[in-house]
C-alpha cells in the first residue's frame, strides 16, 4: 500500500477513535420485544388459539377497542386486531420493541431524520408508545412499559417472547436502520443451502431478544413468486421461549391444546429445539428452547442466548 494511503487509513482510524460519535450514541435503551400485532378474520377463533392453546391472559386493547391483547407476561403480549378489508395477504400489523424512554427515543429518531413518527401516546396502565416504519415499510412501535413485572402469566405455555421475525427483501437497507442507526447486534445467520442466506438474526441493542430477517428474493431459498398468504404466515412470526420442548409439547398434548395446524418438534438448523403452531389465519407461533442443544449450521452464535 502506498505511504499516503497508509497515512490516510491511520488518520481515518484515529478520527474514528477520537472524533465523531457512532450513529447510535445517546440513544435511549432498547431492551426487548414488547409484542407482535396481527390481524384476524375471526376474532373468536383467534381468541381460542391465544387464550386456550397458548394460555395467554386476555386483556383489553388501549389502542383499538375492537382489538384484544393476549399477555404472556405483564410486559409481553400479542395484539390481535380485526382485519381491515384492504389488509392484503399479510396478517402482520406491527412489531413492538421495549424502550426505557419512549419520548426521548422519539426525539432521538426525529433528530436523525426518521420521519412519519406518530405522537407518543399513553395507556391507562401507564404504557407509553409511538410508532413508525422501517425502510421496507413494516410498521414498528417502541413501548415504554408501565409495569416492570416480567413473571409468566399463570397457564401460559411460555412467559417470554424471545424473538420476532418478518419478511425482508433488502438486507442492506434494513441493516442501515436496525444495525447502523439503532445498534442491533449480529447473533446468527443460516440457510438450507450453503450458497444461500435465509435467516439473519440480530439481537436488540440492550438485550438478548432478537429480530429475525426472513429473507425473500435473490440469495434466498424463498423466491418472490413463492410468497403467498400461507408463506407470509410462516415468515411473519413470533417465538416463545421454553426451557424444555418435550415438557411444553407434552403439556399441550395432555391438555388437548394442540392447534389444528402444527408441526414438530424438530431440531432447527440453529441447533435449538422448536415446534410450530399456527393461529386461524396462519400466523406462526414458534416454541423454541432458550439454549442450543447442538452445534448450529452455517455460522456460530456471536452473542449469548436469552435466559429463561
Amino acid at each position: 500500500m502506498p505511504m499516503f494511503r497508509k497515512l490516510a487509513a491511520l488518520g481515518l482510524i484515529a478520527a474514528t477513535m477520537i472524533g465523531a460519535a457512532p450513529p447510535n450514541a445517546g440513544r435511549p435503551p432498547i431492551t426487548g420485544i414488547s409484542h407482535l400485532a396481527v390481524y384476524a378474520t375471526d376474532m373468536a377463533a383467534t381468541d381460542h388459539f391465544y387464550r386456550v392453546v397458548l394460555g395467554a391472559r386476555k386483556g383489553t386493547d388501549p389502542e383499538d377497542p375492537a382489538g384484544a391483547r393476549y399477555y404472556f407476561s405483564p410486559r409481553q403480549f400479542v395484539e390481535v386486531l380485526p382485519a381491515p378489508k384492504d389488509h392484503g395477504p399479510s396478517m402482520l400489523a406491527h412489531v413492538g420493541y421495549v424502550t426505557a424512554d419512549a419520548a426521548k427515543l422519539r426525539s432521538w429518531l426525529a433528530a436523525r431524520g426518521v420521519r412519519d413518527l406518530t405522537p407518543v401516546q399513553r395507556g391507562e396502565g401507564g404504557d407509553q408508545w409511538f410508532g413508525g416504519r422501517d425502510p421496507e415499510g413494516n410498521q414498528i412501535q417502541f413501548v415504554q412499559p408501565g409495569s416492570s413485572a416480567t413473571a409468566a402469566e399463570k397457564g401460559a405455555i411460555s412467559g417470554r417472547i424471545i424473538h420476532v421475525g418478518h419478511a425482508v427483501h433488502n438486507r442492506a437497507k434494513q441493516d442501515g436502520f436496525y444495525r447502523t442507526l439503532l445498534g442491533f447486534r449480529p447473533y446468527w445467520f443460516g440457510a438450507f443451502h450453503e450458497d444461500k442466506v435465509d435467516w439473519v438474526s440480530q439481537q436488540l441493542p440492550d438485550g438478548r431478544d432478537w429480530l429475525e430477517y426472513m429473507m425473500v428474493g435473490e440469495g434466498s431459498d424463498v423466491t418472490v413468486d413463492k410468497v403467498n398468504a400461507r408463506q407470509l404466515g410462516v415468515l411473519n412470526h413470533l417465538s416463545l421461549g421454553v426451557v424444555n420442548m418435550q415438557a411444553a409439547v407434552t403439556t399441550l398434548y395432555r391438555e388437548n391444546r394442540l392447534s389444528p395446524r402444527h408441526d414438530g418438534p424438530q431440531m432447527g438448523l440453529d441447533g435449538k429445539w422448536q415446534a410450530n403452531f399456527y393461529d386461524p389465519d396462519g400466523t406462526r407461533v414458534e416454541l423454541m428452547e432458550f439454549k442450543p442443544a447442538s452445534t448450529p449450521c452455517c455460522s456460530p452464535f456471536t452473542a449469548e442466548s436469552p435466559d429463561p
